[in-house]
């Protein structure tokens, strides 16, 4: 899921608010450091990690794991990886420049600073790649699918039209450049199985949904028709059957993704009057006639809060979940059938929830502490050309990570033992 980050000015409230990727969990982060949400139910809102020591900026939870990837406000260019159920640091990474973005899934760890990104081994922190002198990109933009076996990075081709470089974070080369966009992006979004990928410009008026194979055009949709609307969000649905987007505005717009039905009369209607409309009218109207429009709609109760989104499966319904940084949550039902408006369903201040639960990392215990020793021995300062390399042998801990970021079984296994991110033995130094 996209992130939004947000600093603290006139001591509004602004807050890093981030699902995870398959919307198990929300993140929250601060000044107060950050929180660990769980969004297993609709009806309570559970609290399950607190940290207040220090701040936060960037907080990245790995799946249902206990894998945590952050960087502070104090030091915004410092990527640490925690495990925090043990509160334990794993190790950290700095960095020549501020971090803008982290992305993470079973195989990877992308950090993304303004003109480069750092592909890391997730299994090792091993720095596996550097794509170097990217356009400007200041706001951080970038996707990883998710999908490790479909492990695509998104990420601008150019500062001043909107074209997305598709690049293979799993065997490491540039595999497609998609012209998508006239104006520079502003959002972008991988399907959950990692092959379609959603965009939108600056301009804010048109959501399109492209191959990531062959760079095909797939979806073409229109959010509106309003100018200088700022697109926040793009999120598809788990199931891969819908893509949501938001804005600056109080709406939020929901689109289907399904192939025209089959209708030879009906087809025939339509090349009448799209031959028409081509030989008449400019190009730029005919493509509003041919782009689809939203499925269903959810308006907010505040508009021009930036907020991300996603659409999953709770309990026994379909829900749109939309946080915002000025720490409000909003549920909503949806109906998959029938679309619509939808209904505002709860409302949540994460600023309140939990606060009647502990605060502090857990402390280590008696078996924890040999482990604990060796926080701190695994860290690098990624500059210049990174090697990679690391020294030291690896260890049944590392071992014990690395069978941890594998995809979990059929039956129902979540990576929440404590044992499944111990910190490393390895030490790294990385020129």
């Amino acid at each position: 899921m996209t992130s939004s980050s947000s600093t603290d000015t006139n001591g509004s409230k602004n807050y890093f608010v981030n699902f995870n990727q398959d919307s198990t969990s929300l993140a929250v982060g601060g000044k107060f450091g950050y929180k660990l949400f769980s969004l297993g139910s609709v009806e309570h809102l559970e609290q399950i990690y607190s940290n207040a020591n220090g701040d936060s900026r960037i907080v990245e939870r790995l799946f249902s794991s206990s894998l945590v990837a952050m960087v502070s406000l104090a030091a915004p260019r410092k990527l640490k990886v925690c495990h925090f159920k043990k509160g334990s640091e794993i190790c950290n990474y700095s960095y020549s420049n501020t971090i803008l973005a982290v992305k993470l899934n079973r195989a990877r760890v992308v950090v993304c600073l303004e003109e480069s990104l750092y592909i890391h081994n997730i299994r090792d922190m091993k720095v596996l790649h550097t794509i170097r002198d990217t356009p400007p990109n200041p706001k951080g933009l970038c996707a990883l699918s998710s999908n490790s076996e479909n492990c695509y990075l998104g990420y601008p081709g150019s500062s001043s039209v909107g074209e997305v470089q598709i690049f293979d974070a799993m065997n490491l080369n540039a595999k497609i450049m998609i012209h998508a966009h006239d104006s520079p992006l502003a959002a972008l979004a991988f399907s959950p199985n990692g092959l379609k990928i959603a965009t939108a410009s600056e301009k804010g008026t048109v959501i399109r949904v492209f191959s990531v194979t062959d760079g095909t055009k797939l979806f073409e949709f229109r959010r509106g028709v309003k100018r200088c609307v700022s697109i926040s969000c793009l999120s598809f649905s788990m199931c891969g059957q819908f893509l949501a987007c938001s804005s600056n505005t109080e709406t939020v717009h929901i689109f289907k993704l399904e192939e025209p039905r089959d209708s030879p009369k009906k087809s025939a209607e339509e090349s009448s009057w799209m031959n028409y409309f081509s030989t008449y009218l400019p190009t730029q109207v005919t493509d509003v006639f041919t782009q689809g429009r939203a499925f269903a709609t959810a308006y907010l109760p505040i508009g021009g809060v930036k907020n991300v989104i996603s659409i999953v499966y709770i309990k026994d319904g379909l829900r749109l979940l939309v946080a915002t940084e000025d720490g409000v949550f909003y549920i909503y039902n949806f109906d998959s059938n029938e679309g619509g408006d939808l209904q505002l369903y709860k409302t949540y201040q994460l600023d309140d929830c939990g606060s009647d639960q502990a605060d502090a990392a857990p402390k280590a215990t008696d078996s924890d502490k040999p482990i604990a020793g060796l926080l701190g021995s695994y860290a690098g300062i990624v500059k210049g050309n990174p090697s990679g390399q690391m020294s030291g042998t690896e260890s049944e801990k590392l071992r014990e990570m690395a069978q941890a970021t594998e995809a979990p079984p059929p039956d129902g296994f979540h990576l929440t033992d404590d044992q499944e991110y111990p910190p490393l033995t390895q030490n790294s130094d990385l020129d």
